[in-house]
Order: structure tokens, then sequence, then C-alpha cells
């Protein structure tokens, strides 16, 4: 008796191992496919005084202390916000914010040879990258783009914004609808043009979009005159509540583009101790570059 219940046990194990098997090494399989497309982006925050590193969606755990501007000392900060919609999406925002007495902004295209926000950073070596304004299929620019000097594309007519550097090399952020843009009597150095404006005079704009959640990423401009780069990592937000956000923030904004998010959302800071790390999933022909003057 007790050695027929042994023998069924084993059987019921072998049976068991026979069949769990195959879905385990099934599993195993598709687990290693999707790391190996990357579906998920790798996304890090280094800052003084703690350094840490997540995957996938951004996390508070580990990050440095939320609310708190880190300075480089050179013109260059950098912040971590948890922010959170009246819905209930929530995401750990990081916001780097410039000096313009200490740097220098430019845009840089090159539509036949797109690179990953990471890429962009090690060809560039500079103090910051963050994507730019949207594309086509074929990485061709969907509006006006400005790199050194030379204009592509056609610009937006009656809505959208343009981040810019005119011939003195100042840099503004301004409501193409207020605005328009004047090719023959503006002379401009660096361009890029995204859509909607999200903040115009410190209040949220009217849109059309839809409510669906994603990656973000936000060039604005304070009522001090610095300029701010925001990246929401996850799929979290609406454009509709991140403009409330902005709005409803302490950071003071005074106007606000949104630009290429999405799979596009990528943004990287090299300043002394103040490291972030925001890659984007998709290959970016439009890239914003801050250097140190």
């Amino acid at each position: 008796m007790f050695l027929s219940i042994v023998l069924k046990n084993k059987e019921n194990r072998m049976r068991l191992f026979k069949y769990s098997l195959p879905g385990c090494l099934l599993f195993c399989l598709l687990l290693s496919s999707l790391v190996s497309c990357d579906l998920l982006p790798t996304v890090s925050f280094k800052s003084t005084p703690t350094t840490s590193a997540i995957t996938g969606a951004a996390s508070t755990s580990g990050t440095p202390q939320l609310n708190t501007w880190y300075s480089d000392g050179r013109g260059v900060e950098v912040r971590y916000e948890d922010w959170k919609s009246p819905g209930n999406n929530e995401d750990t925002v990081t916001i780097v914010r410039f000096d313009l007495r200490y740097i220098k902004l430019s845009v840089a295209y090159q539509p036949d040879h797109p690179l990953l926000a990471s890429e962009w950073m090690q060809q560039e070596h500079v103090t910051a990258i963050i994507n730019g304004g949207y594309f086509d299929d074929h990485n061709n620019a969907t509006a006006l783009v400005v790199a050194n000097g030379q204009a592509f594309g056609t610009s937006y007519d009656g809505f959208g914004g343009m981040l810019s550097v005119d011939g003195q090399g100042q840099i503004s952020l301004r409501p193409l609808q207020k605005q328009p843009y004047d090719p023959n009597n503006e002379q401009l150095q660096q361009a890029t043009q995204s859509s909607p404006m999200l903040v115009v005079g410190g209040n949220a704009t009217q849109f059309n979009a839809n409510a669906a959640g994603s990656r973000r990423s936000v060039v604005a401009m304070d009522r001090q005159g610095r300029l701010l780069l925001i990246a929401s990592p996850s799929l979290a937000f609406s454009l509709g509540e991140l403009e409330d956000l902005l709005v409803a923030s302490d950071l003071s904004i005074d106007r606000a583009l949104n630009l290429d998010g999405g799979a596009s959302t990528g943004l990287y800071v090299n300043a002394g101790n103040q490291h972030v790390a925001i890659d984007s999933v998709a290959k970016l022909p439009i890239v914003v570059i801050i250097r140190e003057k």
C-alpha cells in the first residue's frame, strides 16, 4: 500500500514535470524576446547625493529627494516631482532648468541618420539633449526646422509653437498663432516647431487632443526668463492633464510647448554632478541641444 502510493506520487510528479517544462521554456523564450526587442525604455536618474537606476516606468523609489533643486553651480538645476492628475494618473517627472546667461541652444537635424537620444548624447558630448518636434515615417520634419542657419520644412500657420534662436543668440519660445513666423523679416539660426502650445501667459490653452496617456516631453520658459525641459517617461498623462499640471505647479511657467512625445521622448543631462538619462524608444532626426557658453 505504501509502495503503491509512493509510485503513484512519483508518476504524478513526472507527469507534472512533463507538462510544465514546455510551459516554462515558452515563458522564458517570450520573456527574452521582450527584453531583446527593448519594448520597455530604460530610465535612470543620477544626482548628488544619491544615485538610482529605474527600468521601465519611472518610480520614486531610490531617486533623489523630490521637490528639491539640485544645482551644478553653473546655471543648470535638476528637480524630480511626483505629479498626479485628478484621474489618478501618476508619474515621477524630471525638470531641468537653465539660466540663459550660461548656455547656448542649437537644433540638430539629420533625417538620413536618426539616433536614439542616448546616441545623440554620445555623439555630441553636451550639457543636455531633448527630442524636438514631429517627424514623418521618412524622418522628415513635419514643420519648420532651422539647424545652424539652414531651414528645412514649412512653418505651422495659425497653430503650434516655436523654440528658436535669432541671429543675436537670443532664445525665445512663442505661440505661432499670436506671433507667426515671417521668413522675410526673421533670420533664425536655430528653431524647432511643435504642437500644441500648452501654456501661454501662464494660462492653459485650448486644443483638440485625445485623452490617452503617453510619454511626454515639454519645453517651457518661466516668468523669470529661464528655460525648462520637462519629461514624463511613463504612459501617464494626456495632453489635457499635462497642461493642467504645468499651470498648477510652482514652476512659474509662462509658456510651454509640447514636443513630440510617445516613443520619441528622451532627455539627457550631464552637468557637473547632475546626470539624467531618459532614453527614447524611437530614433530621432531632430533634437534640441544645450551647451555651456
